[in-house]
């Protein structure tokens, strides 16, 4: 990372001045540190230096927070982005990670000018519950489309992402760490994405569906709005190139079809649905057996359920367009 000292007209002050733009000096080889607690902080960052650049911000576990950014040299340009801090900082069974904000400074040819942190006073929350296909991955080539979705949302609306990996409806009702932990921190106006399908290979039908009826009840009880969502489809294809009507769209062993099921519910219940398994099936299938492998870790574990970073940031675009659609987030909060 080159970190460049801005200066010239439509630089804060403090920098024309002669001193280093609020927040730079918290940051060294390429990583900016703030020490700050739980909570929700708008980032400001200042991008651009004497050769043209671009740049992406990620921080925490893996999260994307700001894409790419594309600046001409000598140019400046202002970015804001609402960030979730939180322990653990990733999954919430996983490790309590490191404390406070860490953001880490990418892209090609990266030049930041100025950061700056502060508490956000008005910003809504989009929280998300849900597996390991939503979740804040800790590790490479994992990659969760919750842990891609922050890039998507401009300031005043922070992500914060509360799947964990290997979470059914049972299990994430009945750890502590899970529901138990995520409902309090609901405010009126939140949304609740839900998406838990996955891991319900052995759940019947009468409890799936009641298990995701808890959660919807619970969340409008904290006043938040509970948003359902139908699971991101499995790569597994029939011979005619269309993908397999039990593995790959979660009819379980059981023989319980999870997005018919929730789809259902959303219907019975008034809830806003996000057929997430509709819209992957769309673009897999449009992709085909070979294409296809490049969004799931096909190639590097053999896996066709779990995403790679390239198809998680897609499934993540899919999420974003169905918040768009559906009116659920301000079209001024979504960055494209």
């Amino acid at each position: 990372m080159a970190v460049v000292l801005a200066g010239g007209a439509g630089v804060p002050a403090e920098a024309r001045e002669g001193q280093p733009p609020s927040g730079v000096e918290r940051c060294a080889a390429g990583t900016c540190h703030f020490d700050v607690g739980p909570g929700t902080y708008d980032v400001q960052v200042l991008l651009g230096g004497d050769a043209s650049s671009r740049t992406a911000i990620s921080g925490e576990t893996r999260r994307a927070l700001l894409p790419e950014t594309a600046v001409a040299a000598g140019e400046r340009a202002v970015r804001s982005f609402t960030v979730d801090v939180r322990t653990p900082e990733g999954e919430p069974a996983g490790p309590d990670g490191t404390p406070g904000l860490d953001l880490v400074v990418g892209g090609p040819a990266s030049a930041l000018a100025g950061i700056r942190v502060t508490p956000a006073r008005h910003a809504r929350q989009l929280l998300l519950v849900g597996d390991s296909t939503v979740c804040d991955q800790p590790g490479e080539p994992y990659t969760g489309w919750g842990q891609r979705l922050p890039q998507y949302l401009r300031k005043g609306l922070s992500v914060a992402n509360h799947a964990d990996s290997g979470e059914s409806t049972v299990s994430y009702l009945a750890d502590p760490r899970m529901w138990a932990t995520v409902r309090p921190l609901i405010r009126p106006g939140d949304l609740v994405l839900i998406q838990l399908a996955h891991n319900d290979k052995t759940t019947d039908e009468a409890t799936y569906r009641d298990n995701l009826r808890t959660l919807v009840d619970a969340a409008r009880a904290e006043g938040g709005r509970p948003v359902l969502v139908t699971p991101v489809v499995r790569r597994w294809f029939n011979a005619d190139g269309t993908l397999d009507n039990g593995t790959a769209l979660l009819v379980n062993g059981l023989g319980v079809d999870h997005p018919a099921v929730i789809r259902s519910l959303a219907a019975e219940e008034d809830v806003p649905l996000i057929d997430l398994t509709a819209r992957t099936k769309a673009l897999v299938e449009s992709l085909g057996v070979e294409e296809s492998k490049a969004l799931y870790l096909t190639d590097e574990k053999r896996d066709n359920t779990h995403t790679s970073a390239y198809g998680a940031t897609l499934y993540a675009g899919l999420v974003r367009d169905a918040l768009r659609d559906l009116g659920l987030v301000p079209r001024g909060l979504i960055r494209r």
